[in-house]
């Protein structure tokens, strides 16, 4: 299987960020990113015991993480090599998921300006039932 000039910058700009963050590499150490175009990005993630809180299911610290990670690699899959810096994030928690369940991650670049960049994120469970979406502003300029 070809692997499309999108996903490779993707993981490319993945592989820099990792050893520079260490919640990064505590959360999504076992991340995969599956699939990258220009504006959009797709990543897999097992739901395991450092990503639960204390009732046992997701904590809502991991869909924020996610919605931050996904918006930046959306952004990434459009050539940036720089994800930017964040300037306003949402995530709303729409249900939850256990230890186990397999969460996609998509995030679309909506738009990529000379200054700014608008993300949106869904996080669903790999049967379809929506985990939480997000909405991510970056400053971009360089």
């Amino acid at each position: 299987m070809e692997v499309s000039a999108e996903l490779a910058h993707v993981q490319d700009v993945w592989d820099k960020m990792r050893p520079k963050s260490a919640i990064y590499r505590v959360l999504l150490n076992d991340i995969a990113i599956v699939s990258a175009s220009n504006g959009a990005m797709k990543a897999r993630l097992r739901v395991l015991p450092v990503h639960l809180n204390s009732k046992g299911t997701l904590h809502g610290t991991v869909s924020a993480c996610l919605t931050d990670w996904a918006g930046g690699l959306a952004i990434a899959s459009t050539g940036l090599a720089s994800t930017g810096v964040s300037t306003d994030i949402h995530t709303t928690f729409v249900s939850t998921a256990k230890e186990g369940d397999w969460l996609v991650v998509e995030g679309h670049a909506v738009k990529v300006g000379g200054t700014l960049a608008y993300t949106t994120i869904e996080i669903r469970k790999e049967t379809g039932a929506v985990v939480a979406t997000g909405s991510h502003t970056k400053y971009v300029k360089q």
